[in-house]
């Protein structure tokens, strides 16, 4: 089978390695010439995905991979074409679709009779048939359902780990009707393979949602889910911390209850889903009100965050702060909605001298990105955990010369490694964070 994945990123590099590791012949499509360099070496352009230096060398190597900028020619030979282009939100939350409608304009010019197109990018619900069907239809002649097959199948993956989740979760299909549902069943099932889960109530492997409405409503539920989650966790910590007591044991003996699953507390409620589906899900259901105050809860941390550090120094003024981490988790190179940002305006506005300071990006980088780069050593009176990466485990109070409080937001530093410094970890009172 000829497969087209259009947007080569975080997930449709790994998408185009899986199929093509399954012996199908796969064009990526990436509109960055860099990229498609580097794809076409061997090399992968962004790191900290598992497995996925090696698969890619493979599949180039074997002649069953290549890239291109040139998305309409490699469309025009394509069995499938699996779109992953972004698709975020503007300043006011609504969500923006002009890179999405550029690609599939392209798609479009050169969509041939008995192609299956399939979208995998986070959207609203409605987004599939109401939008995308009409486009590809204008562009091409063609109608959706008869003459090419038209389903939403969201990633379900995590930057990281993508490989081993394609396995471990089923893989969701909606088609704008029964025929399309049936080629994309039929396509999942030829460039995936899965885990045997006994956990779950059916044989895991391709469901069919019975819509393509279903399939884009699962995601935004399962993300959505975990930001109300989230939400409530962080108003816990607030209050907790204002009553003296460990919302962390309280979260603990909660969870111990069966189908008990509360997260935990932070700052950091970034990346491409936690901050952004909601708002996709929002857009369709503006009276979720659950929803909305969620989001609103998780957008307050790190203004939050920035209050608890200022009453524990006294005054920000002129105080050097460093923000230690840039990215929107741990172990992942990527600062696309992470708590950085507004992390360093809340202290900037309390007149805080800010730094950030991140393992996975130079001074050049950091710069880039608006920030002054701090290098561990350096003096500083006050510091803030914003990504939990594994090197902040083994921090110290002496890498941080004159530092007086740490406000750790992930609850990853060790306790016994700040002796003298007031340590504050978010819904712990501060003589248990210490």
């Amino acid at each position: 089978m000829k497969i087209t994945v259009v947007a080569l990123g975080k997930i449709g590099l790994p998408l185009a390695v899986q199929f093509a590791g399954l012996g199908h012949e796969v064009t990526g499509a990436d509109v960055s010439p860099r990229v498609v360099d580097l794809v076409n070496a061997g090399v992968e352009p962004f790191p900290g995905e598992a497995d996925l230096g090696a698969r890619l060398v493979a599949v180039v190597r074997s002649g069953l991979l290549r890239a291109t900028t040139d998305t309409a020619a490699a469309v025009a030979t394509s069995d499938a074409v699996v779109v992953v282009v972004p698709l975020v939100v503007d300043a006011t939350g609504e969500p923006d679709f002009g890179l999405l409608d550029s690609a599939t304009e392209v798609i479009a010019a050169e969509l041939r009779p008995g192609t299956l197109v399939s979208y995998e990018t986070t959207l609203p619900i409605g987004t599939t048939r109401d939008r995308f069907g009409p486009m590809l239809e204008r562009g091409s002649g063609l109608r959706a359902g008869r003459d090419f097959a038209l389903v939403f199948s969201p990633e379900r993956v995590y930057t990281g780990r993508v490989f081993a989740d394609l396995r471990r979760y089923p893989k969701l299909v909606g088609g704008v009707d029964e025929e399309s549902a049936r080629r994309g069943l039929e396509f999942y099932a030829a460039v995936l393979e899965f885990d045997d889960r006994p956990d779950l109530d059916r044989p895991n492997g391709v469901w069919d949602m019975g819509s393509a409405e279903a399939a884009e409503m699962a995601k935004l539920a399962e993300t959505t889910y975990r930001d109300v989650n989230i939400g409530l966790a962080n108003q816990f910590a607030r209050y907790a911390a204002a009553h003296g007591i460990d919302v962390h044991r309280v979260i603990d003996a909660s969870n111990s209850q069966p189908f008990s699953h509360i997260h935990r507390p932070g700052i950091a409620v970034g990346g491409h889903c936690i901050p952004v589906y909601p708002r996709f899900y929002l857009w369709n259901d503006p009276t979720a009100t659950i929803v909305a105050a969620a989001r609103a809860a998780n957008d307050a941390m790190p203004a939050y965050a920035a209050e608890v550090l200022r009453g524990a120094l006294g005054d920000l003024e002129g105080a050097r702060v460093v923000v230690l981490g840039a990215s929107y988790r741990g172990g992942v190179k990527e600062t696309a909605f992470s708590g950085v940002f507004p992390t360093v305006a809340a202290l900037q506005a309390h007149g805080a001298d800010v730094a950030v300071h991140d393992p996975m990006f130079d001074d050049a980088e950091l710069a880039a990105l608006g920030f002054d780069p701090y290098h561990v050593g350096e003096p500083a009176a006050a510091a803030v955990v914003q990504a939990d990466h594994a090197e902040y485990r083994a921090l110290t109070a002496d890498d941080l010369p004159g530092i007086r409080v740490l406000v750790d937001g992930r609850g990853v530093t060790d306790p016994a490694r700040w002796d003298g410094v007031t340590r504050l970890v978010l819904g712990r009172p501060p003589a248990e964070a210490r």
